[in-house]
């Protein structure tokens, strides 16, 4: 059971490291100013740092249950 767990949650990691790698992508390629570019990437890194957060809880909760 704990194996199933463990592959869920790589299998997560893996697609939230895809669509960080996406999203990094579409925003450097998209025209604009430098500061812009910058408040973009750093929304997104705080949006990454979120969900990651959530779903370590998420985790950490699955396995005390």
């Amino acid at each position: 059971m704990s194996e199933d767990r463990g592959s869920i949650g790589t299998s997560l990691l893996i697609f939230l490291a895809g669509a960080a790698v996406g999203a990094t992508i579409v925003a450097l390629t998209t025209p604009k100013t430098g500061p812009e570019l910058r408040g973009d990437l750093k929304g997104l890194g705080n949006k990454v740092k979120d969900r990651i957060s959530r779903l370590r809880s998420d985790e950490e909760e699955k396995v005390e249950a």
